[in-house]
């Protein structure tokens, strides 16, 4: 592994596709939790690649390759969702083709909708923690935020969840 990062930051690019291969699902399912949708995470994919192509060479230490190329997934996924926050207005003809919800329909509320109201930071944590079983301390260094932090974010992260999936059992 550490042969192939050396070939890559020398201008391997046979070197650099093998390596992003052995990751390009991990960064994908990442990009998709972010993202939502599968044009999208395909989109961050390929970005992830682009930019980690052309910075190989700032990689310091080997053994974070992997991690690395989270970080980055993570910041282009960021980067598409802040660009496409554009809203949309619907025309009022088109509103007949979209359906009125009922009422009285009980929806089940899942752990990824949970998850999914939280924050940017606490959905990050809360993923990588437990998704991706990365340690607290590795989560602090890929984030570039102090472990402190990082256990503040997870901690609330958590009380929110909790509160948010009692009070959706207490509804339904």
């Amino acid at each position: 592994m550490n042969r192939l990062i050396s070939r890559a930051q020398k201008g391997d690019d046979k070197a650099f596709l093998k390596l992003f291969q052995q990751y390009q699902e991990d960064i994908y399912r990442m990009a998709f939790i972010y993202v939502k949708n599968q044009n999208d995470a395909l989109d961050v994919v390929q970005e992830t690649a682009y930019r980690s192509f052309q910075k190989i060479d700032t990689l310091k230490n080997p053994e974070y390759f992997k991690t690395w190329l989270i970080k980055i997934a993570i910041n282009c996924s960021i980067e598409l969702i802040r660009k496409n926050k554009k809203v949309i207005e619907l025309k009022p003809e088109y509103e007949e083709f979209i359906g009125i919800e009922d009422e009285d329909i009980s929806l089940a509320v899942t752990l990824k909708d949970l998850i999914e109201q939280l924050n940017e930071d606490e959905k990050g944590i809360i993923i990588l923690r437990f998704y991706h079983d990365y340690s607290l301390k590795e989560i602090a260094d890929l984030l570039n935020m102090p472990l402190g932090t990082i256990k503040s974010v997870l901690y609330r992260a958590l009380i929110k969840l909790r509160k948010k999936f009692k009070g959706a059992q207490i509804s339904e």
